[in-house]
């Protein structure tokens, strides 16, 4: 049997971003507003057409191309033999057409010799059944032999590339996303996180709570990764499952840092290292990375999704883009789309054709939102293999634009002319600033709360894009924060269903508040410990000074169930979560219950504090228009207008340009004030409409 040698994983904390802000602004000149990129796989086809399709990229408008993600088995077509000749060849035609590179390690997709040769270098999934290749993603990224082998084509690449000025920067691996492994070699590796995290058996005993149906360890050798497929949904440990899962995120940060860390050595400090994680990301955690510069996000806001109106599934799902772009900033300060769908996808339960439009709306997003990367997979639709109905900018035939290249094109002509229309340094309108809001949200939560959601109708990455959503239709410009975030900048701060805090975060909220601030707090906030137990106490025991009230009993209906609250005279209806609140003789109620056995009790609070304010929202009403109706109110007491903007239209500021967005399936005129200078599309705004306009 082959030996496996554990690889040690550090247990990482939430990373700061602040200060990686301008160090990555280097890489991005402020005039340029966002560049645009396209990906191309020149394995794929004929080499007699590399040429042509590299100048119609370059005529097409983009300005650098995208390549090596998945040609492992090009570049060492047998192990220990490389081969870059063929993309010498490549990146020289780029240069020729005057477009920048941008290089991507290929550790997602192993050449057929590992696995045949190395199966140990496979994860094992629930079931402890190998993992073959044939598809993207299946290695064991803890396996030391598989480091090896990245080792080895990640040096040979930075050697020959790190230096190439044409060269901008470097995507490591493809949409990292946490894969759970149960392999002979993640599980030592996992007891080597334990030891790490917990030092003595005894500690992590108590943390996972294995008094519980006898489910104690004599060591940290008896230790063996929770596994729902073997021991059922129902019986599983989730102290042990969410340690699981910052288990794989951690090692799945420490892989991205490991490229990065090999490719320092080798390339120029004018090239970045990123990665492209999911939009909808719920198994990797990017802010436990150290070694990227940033981290740029996959978008496919696309595939059999309703959103809005009759025309809503041609124009995609807004949330995609919408939390992505502001969530992926918190890491490295700045961020983009590095993979965007030109077309209709393979993989929805129907694709269909989006209307013309969707795809420069999608771009657009992405810019408006403060994206500095724009780049679209992939420039020709393949004709073989899993992806053949997955569109491209260029169709079959190898030449002739789709619908999304035309987006795409008409996009990049478009920001040519706001490059001339830049000026550098404009600042934010105060009726803008006056509105700043963040909202604070990191992934443990979202896997401690989707664990033991109590009711199927709880939506756990919903609830919080629901808070987003409801603020950009206020007028808002929105941030979507972690907790070492300096709150002051912010007039607003929403924590919606934090389940697990500190005594350290309670205390920050609460200085924020002292000073000024205007704290909002929802349902199943603080009612955990960082390990995800219960307080020895009342239910949010931590935050019950800060917000007045005492959680008495929490309520959820059935999926007929009526439930109504009531606010100055208006009534919401609820099924969800209610959490029926005790109030302070200091604490305004706001919202009360207004049928159910316990009508008349608290739904919803206000806490005044030093010279700010602690709103607790206690229900998750059907609609939000609840939630609305209160942000709007509380933004009218930390003195700011607010606008009133219809689901799928948003607008946002960036640079000095304001950009209005239309997702929805009916036309919306925006309200220009008279000193509006329009740029780009009409006032009126059509479905998939964009305006930009100044001020």
């Amino acid at each position: 049997m082959r030996k496996f040698i554990t690889i040690f994983i550090i247990t990482f904390l939430i990373s700061p971003s602040a200060s990686k802000a301008q160090e990555t602004s280097r890489f991005f000149k402020e005039k340029d507003l966002v560049t645009t990129g396209i990906y191309y796989y020149p394995e794929h086809w004929d080499e007699a057409q590399w040429e042509r399709d590299i100048k119609k990229i370059a005529e097409m408008g983009f300005e650098f191309v995208h390549l090596a993600e998945f040609a492992w088995f090009k570049m060492e077509p047998q192990e220990a033999r490389f081969d870059f000749n063929w993309l010498d060849r490549v990146v020289n035609l780029c240069t020729r057409y005057h477009l920048k590179v941008l290089l991507c390690t290929p550790s997602a997709t192993t050449p057929t010799w590992m696995r045949v040769n190395y199966p140990e270098t496979f994860v094992m999934d629930g079931h402890y059944i190998r993992a073959e290749n044939g598809t993207r993603g299946l290695e064991s990224i803890v396996n030391s032999k598989y480091r090896d082998f990245v080792k080895k084509v990640v040096a040979e690449m930075a050697r020959r590339y790190g230096q190439n000025k044409d060269v901008i920067g470097w995507q490591i691996d493809n949409e990292p996303g946490a894969v759970p492994d149960y392999s002979p070699a993640s599980q030592e590796a996992f007891r080597t996180w334990l030891k790490n995290k917990y030092k003595t058996i005894d500690a992590l005993n108590t943390a996972w709570g294995a008094a519980f149906w006898s489910q104690w360890f004599n060591s940290f050798d008896q230790v063996i990764i929770p596994n729902t497929n073997l021991v059922g949904w129902w019986g599983n440990n989730p102290h042990a499952l969410l340690d699981f899962k910052r288990y794989s995120a951690d090692s799945q940060a420490d892989f991205l840092d490991f490229q990065a860390g090999i490719l320092r050595d080798y390339i120029s400090k004018a090239q970045f290292v990123t990665t492209n994680y999911t939009a909808v990301c719920t198994g990797s955690d990017p802010r436990r990375t150290r070694k990227l510069d940033f981290a740029a996000y996959t978008a496919y806001p696309n595939g059999d999704t309703d959103n809005i109106g009759e025309s809503g599934f041609r124009l995609g799902n807004s949330d995609v883009v919408l939390f992505a772009s502001e969530y992926y900033k918190s890491v490295g300060g700045v961020s983009g789309v590095m993979e965007i769908q030109p077309g209709p996808v393979n993989w929805g339960s129907y694709n269909p054709l989006l209307l013309p439009g969707t795809v420069r709306l999608w771009l657009y997003h992405g810019f408006a939102a403060g994206g500095k990367i724009a780049c679209s997979y992939r420039f020709r639709q393949i004709l073989y293999g899993a992806e053949q109905y997955h569109a491209g900018v260029i169709q079959t035939d190898g030449v002739t634009p789709s619908q999304g290249g035309k987006d795409y094109m008409q996009f990049m002509k478009e920001i040519a002319d706001l490059r001339k229309q830049f000026k550098p340094e404009t600042k934010m309108l105060a009726k803008l600033a006056a509105r700043s809001t963040a909202i604070l949200w990191n992934v443990e939560n979202y896997w401690s709360i989707d664990r033991q959601k109590q009711t199927g109708q709880w939506n756990t990455w919903d609830y919080p894009v629901k808070f987003l959503k409801t603020a950009k239709s206020l007028g808002a410009p929105v941030d979507v924060i972690q907790e070492t975030t300096d709150l002051s900048k912010y007039k607003v701060v929403i924590v919606p269903a934090y389940e697990m805090v500190d005594a350290a975060l309670v205390k920050k909220w609460n200085d924020y508040v002292t000073k000024g601030g205007h704290l909002i707090i929802t349902c199943r906030t603080a009612t955990k410990d960082r390990r995800g137990h219960f307080w020895e106490g009342e239910a949010a025991m931590p935050i019950l000074n800060l917000i007045g009230a005492h959680i008495h009993q929490t309520d959820m209906l059935s999926s007929y169930g009526k439930g109504d609250v009531l606010m100055n005279s208006n009534h919401y209806s609820w099924h969800s979560w209610a959490d029926l609140l005790l109030p302070d003789t200091t604490t305004a109620v706001l919202v009360t219950y207004n049928n159910q056995f316990y009508k008349g009790t608290a739904a919803a609070v206000v806490h005044k504090i030093g010279r700010g304010s602690v709103t607790y929202i206690g229900v998750d009403t059907d609609d939000f228009k609840l939630e609305k109706d209160l942000l709007q109110k509380i933004y009218k007491e930390a003195g700011a207008t607010t606008e009133d903007y219809p689901p799928g239209v948003f607008v946002y500021w960036r640079d000095g340009f304001y950009t209005a967005l239309n997702y929805s399936s009916e036309n919306y005129t925006v309200n220009l004030p008279d000193t509006a200078k329009i740029l780009i599309g009409e006032k009126v705004l059509k479905p998939a409409g964009v305006l930009i306009w100044k001020e």
